[in-house]
């Protein structure tokens, strides 16, 4: 059985075919913000049609969101980065678009599918981690909670929403209209505002990678304490900086976390790269479409 992938992001989108369990294509573009949601749709579309024209066949579609999803109702709830996709249907769009069942969910739980199937949170011979917290740092921050191979949502779909605690009471205001929110101090997106450099720029300086592994490690102390996963996995654009990120990352959460925890500290970056997301849409169509025929 086929599936088609889609990755829908703050900043891009990207596309995979999977055949059988194997990625035969992947195609990954920049977001138009100016654009909104109907150029995000259109562009879509396209590929998938480019797709099809040369011959490409897929019997459903994974998707994953980045933002808030009512998964039982499969609606967007909102984008705080893209305008136009609160209360959409976007899986109807799918299936009316693409011709198959379709299903979705924000791109942080899809992105802990994809990493404890596929990636870093695979404890080997095809289990996961158990509990796995995989935390998306990018544009913004999310987080997905894998308990027993799926995915824990809490009680309205809103579990894992680590981006909007408040780290840093009295801190910067976020787009959320809070201070001190987790996403507001160490995502992608304000490190550039507030610094006036790109994210990959500021992570090449040590000093600066100092500073900032402070606030990002009373984040993940929440989870560890709050949680205590057998593993926490980071992807997204930051968990690229590798050794000079986690290296000094793991130290400071050594010194915050409570003295008597055993929490372990098993935090790693993804093992999937940009691709955990599509890498978790083909898990969600697995356990949800497998009635499919």
């Amino acid at each position: 059985m086929n599936t088609l992938a889609l990755d829908i992001g703050g900043t891009k989108f990207s596309l995979a075919l999977f055949e059988e369990g194997r990625m035969a294509r992947r195609l990954s573009r920049s977001t138009d913000r100016e654009g909104g949601r109907e150029w995000m749709l259109g562009a879509i579309a396209e590929a998938a049609a480019g797709w099809k024209a040369e011959g490409a066949r897929w019997d459903r579609c994974g998707i994953g969101f980045g933002g808030p999803v009512l998964f039982d109702r499969q609606r967007v709830a909102l984008s705080t980065h893209v305008g136009g996709w609160s209360d959409f249907d976007l899986t109807e769009w799918a299936e009316n678009e693409l011709g198959v069942p379709a299903i979705m969910d924000n791109d942080a739980n899809v992105g802990a599918l994809g990493e404890g199937f596929h990636g870093a949170g695979r404890r080997g011979a095809g289990a996961t981690c158990d509990p796995l917290f995989y935390m998306t740092l990018s544009t913004g921050i999310g987080g997905g909670i894998l308990v027993n191979g799926r995915v824990l949502r809490g009680a309205d779909s809103y579990a894992g929403e680590v981006g909007h605690t408040v780290i840093r009471p009295g801190g910067a205001e976020c787009l959320c209209g809070a201070h001190g929110c987790f996403e507001r101090m160490c995502c992608g997106l304000w490190l550039e505002r507030d610094h006036g450099r790109a994210a990959r720029e500021l992570l090449a300086d040590a000093g600066f990678v100092r500073r900032y592994v402070v606030d990002l490690a009373a984040g993940l102390k929440t989870i560890l304490m709050l949680l205590n996963p057998e593993r926490l996995v980071i992807g997204g654009g930051i968990s690229k900086a590798g050794d000079g990120l986690f290296q000094p990352l793991r130290e400071e959460l050594g010194r915050q976390m409570t003295a008597w925890s055993r929490a372990r500290i098993d935090v790693r970056p993804a093992g999937l790269a940009d691709d955990s997301v599509l890498w978790g849409a083909l898990v969600l169509a697995e356990q949800e479409l497998t009635s499919v025929s």
